[in-house]
C-alpha cells in the first residue's frame, strides 16, 4: 500500500479525533501509541473500532511507525504538554532524518516551543507549535488550527492541516501561518485567557440573575441574546446547561461551584505581566477560579455574614445585554491588544485579521462579533479605536455602572464586569492618579519622574525630605 502521508502520535481524545479526520478527508496516516500498563491495548482497540478505515495503520514500535511514513515525514504528537513532549521528541531523534517535521497539537508553553523550535532546528528537524482549538468534536470535524513555525514546515503540511481545520463563511479553511516559533502556542495561550474571561462574564450574568430568574427564564434571555450580534458558541453552550435536566431537576443546580483550571488562563495573565499589557479581564477571570476554589473557607466565613434581603430594585435585562456587550468589546481588544505587542516583542509580524477569522469557526471563541473582528482589525489593530465600537462603548457606560451598582447593592461579585468598567473608565481619563506613585518611587527609591512643565525627555530627582 506504500508508505503514510502523515503521523499522530498520542491517541487520546483529540489524536484519535483528529486522526480519524485525517483519515477520512483520503489521506493515508499511521498512528502510535505506547502500549505500557493500562495503554496496551489503545492501537489495536482504535483500529478495531474504526474498521471502516483502511487508510490507517497502528503501531507501538516507535522505530517501525517512523520507518512507516513518507519523506520527509511528518509528525503530529499529541501527548501532555511539559516533559512528555521532550520525553517523544526524544524517543523520535535516532529514527528521524533531515528535515523531517515534527508538529507539537499540545498547550505547549510558547517559550518552551521556542526552546524546542531553536534546538531541533540544530539538528536539522522542524518543528512546528500548533494550537488547535474546538476540543473533541472539532477535533473530529473541524478544529480552528493555529501553525506557527517556518513558512517553508507549513507549506509542505499546509495540504493536510488545512484539508481538516474548520470552514469559514467563505469556505476557506481556520487554519494559516501564524508566524515564526513558537507564534501558534502563544495564540492559542492567548484564545484561552480570552476564552476565560468570556466564560466568566456568562457565570457572572448568571449569578446575577439567578436569584430572581429561573434557568428556563435566563435561557429565554439568552437565546434572545444569541439572535443577534451576541450570538456566540460559548452562549449557545449555556442556553444548553441551563436547561438540562436529571431526574427532573437542573443538573447544573447540583455541580459543585469550584472551578478547575489547566493553566493557559494563568500563563496569559503572566505572559502579560511580562509583556506589559493590561489584560484584566482574562487574568480577573484566572482569579475568580482561584477563589472558587477555596470552597471550604468561603462556607466556613459565609456563615459569619448576615445577608441582607436583594434589594428590591429589579434588574434592567436591557442594561445588563449592554454590560455584556461592553464587556465582550473590551476583552477582545485586550485579547488582541496582548498579540500584537507580543508581535512586536517577537518579530512575529501577526496578522491579527487573519487570527480573527480562523477564529469563526471551529474554536471555543467562534462568534458573531469575532466575525465582525475579521474587519475591523484590517483597518487597525486597536479595536477600540474604530469610531463604531469607541461610541458603543461611551453610549453604554452608564447602563456597566447601574448593573455593577445593584450587584454592590445586593453584595455580588462581578470580577470581569468590573474588569472592564475600570479598564475603560482608565484608558479613558487624561489625567490619572499615577503621578502620586512615581512621587513615592522617587522618595524611597530615587527613581526620578517626568514632569507637566518641562520636555518629557527631562528626568528629575527631589530630596523629599528636607523642607
Amino acid at each position: 500500500m506504500g508508505k503514510s502521508e502523515f503521523g499522530v502520535i498520542g491517541l487520546g481524545v483529540m489524536g484519535k479525533s483528529l486522526g480519524l479526520n485525517i483519515a477520512e478527508k483520503g489521506f493515508k496516516i499511521s498512528v502510535y501509541n505506547r502500549s505500557d500498563g493500562n495503554e496496551a491495548h489503545v492501537v489495536s482497540e482504535f483500529l478495531e473500532n474504526n474498521p471502516s478505515f483502511k487508510n490507517i495503520s497502528g503501531f507501538t514500535n516507535i522505530q517501525e511507525f517512523v520507518a512507516s511514513l513518507e519523506r520527509p515525514r511528518k509528525l503530529l504528537m499529541m501527548v501532555k504538554a511539559g516533559a512528555v513532549v521532550d520525553a517523544v521528541i526524544d524517543q523520535l531523534l535516532p529514527y528521524l532524518s533531515k528535515n523531517d517535521i515534527l508538529i507539537d497539537g499540545g498547550n505547549s508553553h510558547f517559550k518552551d516551543t521556542q526552546n524546542r523550535f531553536e534546538s531541533l532546528k540544530r539538528q536539522h528537524i522542524q518543528l512546528i507549535g500548533c494550537g488547535i482549538s474546538g476540543g473533541e468534536a472539532g477535533a473530529r470535524t473541524g478544529p480552528s488550527l493555529m501553525p506557527g513555525g517556518t513558512m517553508e514546515s507549513y507549506q509542505l503540511v499546509a495540504p493536510i492541516l488545512e484539508a481538516i481545520a474548520a470552514k469559514d463563511v467563505n469556505g476557506q479553511p481556520c487554519c494559516t501561518f501564524i508566524g515564526n516559533d513558537g507564534s501558534g502556542h502563544f495564540i492559542k495561550m492567548i484564545h484561552n485567557g480570552m476564552e476565560y474571561a468570556e466564560m466568566q462574564l456568562l457565570a457572572e450574568l448568571y449569578g446575577l440573575m439567578s436569584p430572581t430568574m429561573s434557568n428556563q427564564e435566563i435561557a429565554e434571555l439568552f437565546s434572545e441574546w444569541n439572535k443577534g450580534d451576541l450570538s456566540s458558541y460559548l452562549l449557545e453552550i449555556t442556553i444548553e446547561i441551563l436547561l438540562k435536566k436529571e431526574n427532573g431537576v437542573y443538573l447544573l443546580d447540583r455541580i459543585l461551584d469550584k472551578a478547575d483550571n489547566k493553566g493557559t488562563g494563568s500563563w496569559s495573565s503572566k505572559t502579560a505581566l511580562d509583556l506589559g499589557v493590561p489584560t484584566t479581564m482574562m487574568t480577573s477571570a484566572v482569579f475568580a477560579r482561584y477563589l472558587s476554589s477555596f470552597k471550604a473557607a468561603r462556607a466556613q466565613l459565609s456563615k459569619q455574614i448576615q445577608v441582607q434581603k436583594p434589594k428590591d430594585k429589579p434588574l434592567d435585562l436591557k442594561m445588563l445585554e449592554q454590560a455584556y456587550r461592553f464587556a465582550r468589546i473590551v476583552n477582545h481588544h485586550q485579547g488582541f491588544d496582548i498579540m500584537d505587542q507580543a508581535s512586536n516583542t517577537y518579530k512575529w509580524n501577526l496578522n491579527l485579521s487573519e487570527i480573527a477569522r480562523i477564529w469563526t469557526n471551529g474554536c471555543i471563541l467562534r462568534s458573531q462579533f469575532m466575525m465582525d473582528c475579521v474587519g475591523y482589525l484590517k483597518a487597525s489593530k486597536d479595536l477600540i479605536s474604530h469610531q463604531h465600537l469607541f461610541e458603543g462603548l461611551q453610549n453604554v457606560e452608564s447602563s456597566i455602572a447601574e448593573i455593577l451598582q445593584l450587584a454592590i447593592s445586593n453584595r455580588m461579585p462581578l470580577d470581569t464586569v468590573w474588569s472592564a468598567y475600570n479598564y475603560w473608565v482608565s484608558m479613558t481619563t487624561k489625567r490619572l492618579p499615577a503621578n502620586l506613585i512615581q512621587a513615592q518611587r522617587d522618595y524611597f527609591g530615587a527613581h526620578t519622574y517626568q514632569r507637566i512643565d518641562a520636555p518629557l525627555s527631562d528626568f528629575f530627582h527631589t530630596n523629599w525630605s528636607q523642607s
